[in-house]
């Protein structure tokens, strides 16, 4: 599970697929945030009718069917498993795959991220809800995979990580054989340069980032 997360990455060390792809106004106002929870905006970075661009998402899927985004189940994340079949999540993992920089995530006080401190990429999907009235909300949730030797002690289960160079891969918008050659990348991934915090407080409440 992916509930919390941090993106404390210095501005000019984000992940080099976001740059050029920013959206209006983020290099100005951009400042770390070392709490991010289901709910937030969020950054993603997605590709949509073959453009490729950064946004703010809502982080809780809200499907097509919702006639209310405000009333039922917003899943904040999906299971890798289950993923290519469930209804809330099919349409997303055939066209609409998303990447969630991250610097670290918690689980159960534990902050879990690269040794070396650089950002990463988790895997997700996204989606758009029209509403009667012509709004639009774009929304995603983390997918999730069975833990490492490193996480199987603080929980049964991990946000997919996507490792740097496949970013074109997993956002086009592809089918068949090239979609199903994706599935090998929501397995679990190397515990190898990661590392765990033990007993981490993040901010909250007024500490957060009030994005715009």
């Amino acid at each position: 599970m992916c509930s919390r997360y941090a993106l404390t990455t210095d501005l000019a060390r984000l992940p080099s697929a976001l740059k050029g792809n920013f959206p209006q106004g983020f290099t100005e106002h951009y400042e770390k945030q070392h709490l991010i929870r289901p709910s937030d905006p969020v950054l993603v970075l997605k590709e949509e009718n073959g453009i490729r661009s950064a946004s703010f998402m809502l982080w809780g899927l809200l499907p097509d069917w919702s006639k209310d985004p405000l009333k039922g189940p917003r899943p904040f994340n999906a299971r890798a498993e289950t993923i290519s079949t469930k209804p809330s999540f099919r349409g997303g993992w055939q066209h609409r795959r998303c990447l969630i920089p991250a610097s670290g995530f918690y689980e159960k006080n534990h902050l879990i991220r690269r040794e070396d401190a650089k950002a990463f990429w988790m895997g997700g999907i996204w989606n758009k809800w029209l509403g009667a009235d012509g709004s639009e909300i774009q929304s995603c949730c983390v997918i999730t995979t069975k833990p490492n030797d490193l996480l199987k002690t603080l929980h049964n289960r991990m946000p997919v990580i996507i490792p740097e160079g496949n970013e074109d891969a997993w956002i086009a918008n592809v089918n068949g054989h090239d979609l199903k050659a994706l599935e090998p990348l929501m397995g679990s991934w190397s515990s190898k340069g990661w590392a765990i915090e033990g007993s981490y407080k993040p901010m909250t409440g007024i500490q957060q980032m009030n994005l715009f």
